[in-house]
């Protein structure tokens, strides 16, 4: 049985239907006082390799000061549209019976490996009514490290769990690479863009279609 559930938050949780791209194109316009013409690739990725691989496409130097500034500007916008977020955006079905399934579990400890900075991750997961059963406090977020990685390393390290006693639940193979290299168990969900063939192809220990089934999540999670 499982003591850490690690989580991703983007198309594993919630989907924000679009308003997470204008939030961000937003913050990009403040800090860099150009309109976001394209994006980088998000899937998989962290905000800070997002940020880095836009402002080239865009012709733009990186620093750290840069992404900082962004990680401030993408928080602030994300309290200030939180209203606007929870209206078009939603969480996936079974991910709040699952949460609290798992919370009501002794010995189970919740948190997430995203590539949300933590500001962003506070508000997509409060919006939806998400947020009571994680440990954010323990969490790895896009400011902790570029690649995922280090991200599971870094939550692994904050919780003090080894990794045979941590599962990872995931939409993408990068969730699957990050999860494997670091010795953790991984639930593939294939509500993102990855499919279930897919993820099953990137080495997910376990795949389901979606959260919905909890009885069914619930014993793969914890046998």
């Amino acid at each position: 049985m499982p003591q850490l559930v690690l989580w991703d938050i983007d198309h594993t949780l919630v989907d924000t239907r679009g308003v997470g791209r204008e939030l961000w194109a937003e913050a990009f316009e403040e800090v860099t006082g150009r309109p976001m013409r394209e994006q980088a690739k998000i899937d998989g990725s962290t905000e800070s390799v997002i940020l880095r691989e836009t402002l080239g496409l865009h012709g733009l130097p990186d620093s750290r000061d840069l992404f900082e500034r962004f990680a401030q500007a993408l928080g602030v916008v994300h309290v200030r549209r939180a209203a606007e977020l929870r209206e078009r955006g939603h969480a996936l079905p079974g991910a709040s019976s699952l949460l609290s399934a798992l919370a009501a579990r002794d010995g189970i400890t919740q948190t997430v490996m995203t590539g949300n900075i933590r500001a962003t991750a506070e508000v997509k997961l409060a919006v939806f009514g998400l947020d009571q059963c994680i440990d954010l406090s323990i969490g790895a977020f896009g400011e902790d490290a570029d690649e995922r990685p280090e991200l599971v390393r870094t939550a692994l390290r904050r919780a003090q769990m080894p990794s045979e006693n941590a599962v990872l639940i995931g939409d993408t193979p990068y969730d699957v690479e990050g999860g494997l290299s670091c010795g953790v168990r991984v639930i593939g969900v294939a509500t993102g863009r990855t499919s279930a063939a897919g993820l099953r192809a990137a080495g997910a220990t376990e795949v389901v279609e979606d959260l919905a089934d909890t009885e069914k999540l619930l014993k793969l999670l914890t046998k």
